[in-house]
């Protein structure tokens, strides 16, 4: 084998791992992502908690002035 062989495997693999490279390092969609993930998280809490709070507003009042009547 020749050394120009090994002169372009030798450049090929430093234009690979300067590829990984960029592309581990560029983080512009990760924070939308986090903003979205967590926006979501609270949605479902809040969901879960306005359903939990009118379950008792309906037991504590509405079923008691129904049994009055």
């Amino acid at each position: 084998m020749s050394a120009s062989f090994f002169f372009t495997v030798r450049s090929d693999m430093k234009r690979v791992l300067a590829a990984i490279a960029r592309i581990t390092r560029v983080d512009h969609g990760q924070d939308l992502l986090e903003y979205g993930i967590l926006m979501a998280l609270i949605a479902i809490v809040a969901m879960v908690g306005v359903s939990s709070l009118g379950n008792q507003i309906n037991t504590l009042l509405w079923q008691t002035i129904v049994q009055n009547f």
